[in-house]
């Protein structure tokens, strides 16, 4: 259904919010996009960057505004982990059960393509604008150089928040009568490290693994980059024996990472410097309701819902919040505050969902995927899904290469992590995990 031609402010030029107004300009809008930073185009990222993996949702939000390929074009698949041992040795584990992938993409690399097919479509970009305040009832942005100082108002039709984990947008949003919002730390940080390419430009470590070194409360990831180096990130608990708060001197850290990653020595050369720069940032996760108020103002992304990037789906949330948005659009043409409203009946669930999955997914990656036992039960659901398709898909694929909604793989996951647990404690279960009676049993399970 076609919509009447209205003037919109996209607050925060992000991933999600350059996406947003990439698919409102394509709908007939005037679309203004403001960020109180400058041009990503023109600065150089601050070291605090965790690679991306896109996957089926952020792909279908992509290629349904034509820009799918040429995002691939710096995007680099990934078909499995490969995980590293404590001994040195190296496992892997595909990822989809056809032989799917995800793709490593650099967050500033993508975010700079963005903002330029944006502009060449039409969309506005007013970098290094601080919004202080917003009127939710006028849709006015209020701008200015200090929250205490003088501000320009600037009216608009509608006003969409999508401007990160602490958005400005929200907060005003949150002065509200019944406003829910709650915010949730990990005791675990996080800080980018770095693995050069070769002299000759090629990949230290295979570019098509999500390089995983499980240590349960500590891991270290990599993802490859399209110059042929790797960004690496280390999880660590802010304070205890392993620690960024204990790994304080140089000794210290190159201590620990020869006890726990002794393969990464020479992978990292400026481990040192890269320790020391580096920020040490916060995981959160963000939860609020309502994401909308009346027809004027809607949340997306992170501003609705911040999750930690366990399941890699952060982005792809954020991007399917669009998808949502403007098939709402579609149905509903002017009608902004049914569009609105069911926009977010849709999609807070599944916000939540997604959530509560991402935080599970630390223990898996952290732990499990260097367990036996768990490589062993993987085993199992590819054979039962092989065999009957249509009534088991693993929950990572559910999530990862498929469209179902987050809430509905949380609520299968849940029935089938019950069917596996009891499986896993049967007796002798490793010898005769490919049997029949194993099979029939599940089967009995799912009913």
């Amino acid at each position: 259904m076609k919509q009447d031609s209205l003037k919109v402010a996209v607050i925060g030029a992000g991933l999600v919010g350059t996406l947003l107004a990439i698919y409102l300009k394509k709908a007939g809008h005037d679309v203004h996009v403001f960020d109180r930073s400058a041009d990503i185009r023109k600065v150089q990222f601050s070291g605090r960057s965790i690679n991306l993996a896109i996957s089926t949702r952020g792909w279908k939000a992509l290629d349904d505004v034509a820009i799918g390929d040429q995002i691939r074009e710096i995007a680099i698949p990934m078909d499995k982990r490969a995980i590293h041992k404590k001994d040195g040795t190296l496992a892997f584990q595909k990822y989809g059960m056809n032989g799917e992938s995800i793709y490593s993409i650099s967050r500033g690399g993508l975010n700079r393509m963005m903002v330029s097919i944006a502009e060449g479509k039409g969309v506005h970009f007013h970098f290094d604008q601080k919004i202080w305040d917003v009127n939710l009832d006028e849709a006015i942005i209020h701008i200015g150089e200090s929250e205490r100082g003088d501000w320009t108002d600037l009216k608009f039709d509608k006003v969409f928040g999508t401007d990160g984990a602490f958005s400005r947008v929200r907060h005003r949003m949150q002065r509200q009568n019944r406003f829910d919002y709650s915010q949730h730390f990990l005791n675990i940080a996080y800080k980018e490290l770095h693995i050069p390419a070769n002299e000759d430009g090629s990949y230290k470590i295979d570019p098509n693994s999500f390089h995983i070194w499980p240590r349960g409360e500590f891991m270290l990831i990599a993802l490859a980059n399209e110059d042929g180096s790797f960004t690496c990130t280390l999880f660590m608990p802010f304070e205890g024996e392993n620690s960024f708060e204990s790994i304080n001197t140089e000794e210290k850290l190159l201590a620990f990472f020869k006890a726990n990653f002794p393969d990464s020595k020479d992978l990292i050369p400026g481990l040192v410097v890269d320790y020391f720069k580096n920020p040490t940032s916060s995981l959160v996760t963000t939860q609020c309701y309502p994401w909308t108020y009346k027809d004027k103002v809607a949340l997306l992304g992170d501003a609705a819902h911040a999750i930690v990037p366990f399941y890699g789906q952060g982005m792809n949330a954020g991007f399917e919040d669009i998808s949502e948005m403007y098939n709402q659009m579609q149905i509903h043409g002017n009608d902004w505050e049914t569009i609105f409203k069911e926009y977010q009946k849709i999609r807070k669930p599944n916000g939540d969902a997604i959530a509560e999955l991402s935080f599970r997914n630390f223990v898996e990656m952290g732990t499990s995927t260097a367990d036996e036992k768990f490589l062993l039960q993987k085993k199992i659901e590819a054979k039962f899904t092989e065999k009957y398709p249509d009534k088991w898909l693993p929950l990572y694929d559910r999530v990862t290469f498929s469209l179902n909604p987050y809430i509905d793989a949380l609520a299968i996951g849940d029935q089938q992590k019950k069917i596996m647990d009891e499986v896993m404690i049967i007796n002798n279960i490793e010898n005769i995990w490919d049997s029949e009676s194993i099979e029939t049993l599940i089967l009995s399970k799912l009913g």
